[in-house]
C-alpha cells in the first residue's frame, strides 16, 4: 500500500470521498458496541459459574488451623489465601495481606493513609508544600485519578518497551525529595502491554530516593494474565530485588483476582516488607474488623494452589486470544504501510495501545462514537487527561463478542483513515 503522506492532494480528495461514503454506510447500521474498558466477556463469566458452588450449606467453613471463616478474626487474611496470593506473586505469605474485593481500593487507601498519617514516621503528605508522583505514560487512568484527587503533582515519564525511562526515573527520584511515588503496571502494562525488563526491575530496586518515604506502587494486575502458554512474558520479583539492593521497604505490590474470578467479587492483596505491613496493620485495626474470609476460603477451595489458578487463566486465554489476534489482523491488513498509525501486540493483559497521527486521537474517538462504537476517551491514558500529542488510543478487545469485535475494529480503522486524510489535506 502507498503511504498516505505520499498521495497527491487529488488522490487524497478521491480517497476522502470514498471513505466518507463507507462511513455513512457504517452509521446506517446503528451499531451499539463498547470497547472502552477491559471488562471480561459474558463467556468468561459463564465459564466459571462453578466457582459459586464451592461453598454451600454442607461445607466446612474452617481454615486448616480451625478458625471459623463465618466469624470475626484474622484481620490480615486467612493463611491459605495469603499463601495462594504469595505463590502467585512469587513472595512469602508473610509478606502478604489479603484485603477485600479490589486492589484499586488498597491503592487509594495507601495514598490516603500517606496523606493523613505519613509513611512509617515521616511527615504526613498533607503537611508538605509539594508532593509529586511519577506517571509512566501512556498509563492507567484510574491510577492518575487517585493522585489527582489528592492534589498530587503528576510528572509524565515516557514508556519504552523495557518499561519507564529509567534515566529520568533515577534523576527525579534520587534528587527531588518531593517525589514520593511512581505508578507501575510492570507486566503487560496498561495500555501498551509491555513487560518491564530484568534490567529495569533491578534499576528500580537500586534507586536511592531523596525522600525516605518514597514508594514504588507496583500494580501487578496482570501477573498471570498471559495469552500464550508457550511464549508468555516473565517478570522479576521486585520484593526480593529490593531486599537484595538494601531497599526492602521501598515497594508496595498490589494484585487482585478481579479478572480471574468475578470482577468486583474477587480478593485483593498487598505484598510488602514486614515493616511496611506492620505499619499498615496499626491503621487497619481501627479501619476494619476484618475482610470477607468466606470469599477468601472460596478462592482457596476453588483453585487449591497457584498452579490451579494459572491453569484457570489459560481458559480465559482461550477466549481472549482469538479476539486480540482478530484486532491485530485487521490493523495489519488495513493500516500496514499507510503511515497513519502504529500499535502494540502484547502477549497478555487486556489492552492494545494505538498511536494515531499527532492531533488525531480525539477526532477518531468522537467519530467512532458518532457511528456507535464507544472507545476509552482520548487523553485518558495521561495524567489530567492531557495527551500532549493527542495521539494515543486504548483499545479493549475483551468485552465484545467476536462478531461485534470485527465490526467495531473495522469501524475504528475506517475512522483512523478518515481523520488522517483530513489532517493531511489541511497540511497539503
Amino acid at each position: 500500500m502507498k503511504a498516505y503522506k505520499d498521495l497527491s492532494k487529488e488522490e487524497l480528495l478521491t480517497l476522502q470521498k470514498q471513505l466518507n461514503k463507507e462511513y455513512e454506510e457504517a452509521k446506517a447500521k446503528e451499531l451499539k458496541l463498547d470497547m472502552s474498558r477491559g471488562k471480561p466477556a459474558a463467556s468468561q463469566l459463564d465459564m466459571e459459574m462453578d466457582f459459586m458452588n464451592v461453598l454451600n450449606a454442607d461445607s466446612i467453613f474452617k481454615t486448616e488451623a480451625g478458625v471459623d471463616c463465618r466469624n470475626y478474626g484474622i484481620m490480615d487474611g486467612i493463611p491459605e489465601a495469603r499463601k495462594l496470593i504469595g505463590d502467585v506473586l512469587g513472595v512469602s505469605a508473610d509478606n502478604v495481606i489479603v484485603f477485600g474485593n479490589a486492589s484499586l481500593n488498597i491503592m487509594y487507601d495507601t495514598v490516603a493513609r500517606s496523606e493523613i498519617f505519613g509513611v512509617m514516621g515521616e511527615t504526613p503528605w498533607c503537611k508538605l508544600d509539594k508532593v509529586k508522583f511519577l506517571c509512566p505514560v501512556p498509563g492507567y487512568d484510574r491510577h492518575f485519578a487517585i493522585t489527582e484527587q489528592f492534589g498530587i503533582e503528576m510528572i509524565n515519564v515516557p514508556m519504552t518497551e523495557d518499561g519507564p525511562d529509567m534515566d529520568m526515573v533515577e534523576e527525579l527520584v534520587n534528587t527531588d525529595p518531593a517525589v514520593k511515588g511512581i505508578w507501575c503496571v510492570p507486566k503487560y502494562s496498561n495500555p501498551q502491554g509491555y513487560t518491564y525488563s530484568d534490567e529495569t526491575v533491578k534499576r528500580f530496586a537500586a534507586l536511592k530516593p531523596a525522600a525516605k518515604d518514597f514508594r514504588i506502587y507496583w500494580d501487578n494486575a496482570y501477573v498471570i494474565h498471559d495469552l500464550y502458554e508457550e511464549k508468555k512474558d516473565t517478570l522479576l520479583d521486585i520484593i526480593s530485588e529490593c531486599e537484595k539492593a538494601g531497599n526492602p521497604d521501598m515497594v508496595y505490590e498490589f494484585c487482585s483476582t478481579s479478572k480471574v474470578t468475578f470482577p468486583g467479587s474477587g480478593i485483593a492483596a498487598l505484598a510488602a516488607s514486614k515493616a511496611n505491613l506492620d505499619f499498615i496493620k496499626k491503621f487497619m485495626t481501627i479501619q476494619t474488623i476484618g475482610y470477607d474470609k468466606v470469599n477468601q476460603l472460596r478462592h482457596v477451595r476453588y483453585f487449591k494452589d497457584a498452579e490451579g489458578m494459572k491453569a484457570h487463566m489459560m481458559k480465559h486465554a482461550a477466549i481472549l486470544r482469538p479476539k486480540f489476534e482478530a484486532v491485530f489482523h485487521v490493523l495489519e491488513s488495513e493500516l500496514n504501510g499507510l503511515g497513519i498509525g502504529s500499535w502494540t501486540e502484547p502477549k497478555g493483559g487486556y489492552f492494545i495501545s494505538f498511536d494515531a497521527l499527532e492531533g488525531c486521537a480525539k477526532k477518531i474517538v468522537e467519530k467512532c462514537k458518532e457511528a456507535g462504537v464507544v472507545l476509552t476517551g482520548a487523553g485518558a491514558t495521561y495524567p489530567y487527561k492531557k495527551d500532549p500529542k493527542d495521539s494515543n488510543i486504548r483499545l479493549a478487545p475483551s468485552f465484545p463478542t467476536p462478531e461485534e469485535l470485527a465490526m467495531a475494529t473495522d469501524l475504528f480503522v475506517l475512522c483512523v483513515k478518515i481523520v488522517s486524510v483530513e489532517k493531511l489535506l489541511k497540511e497539503a
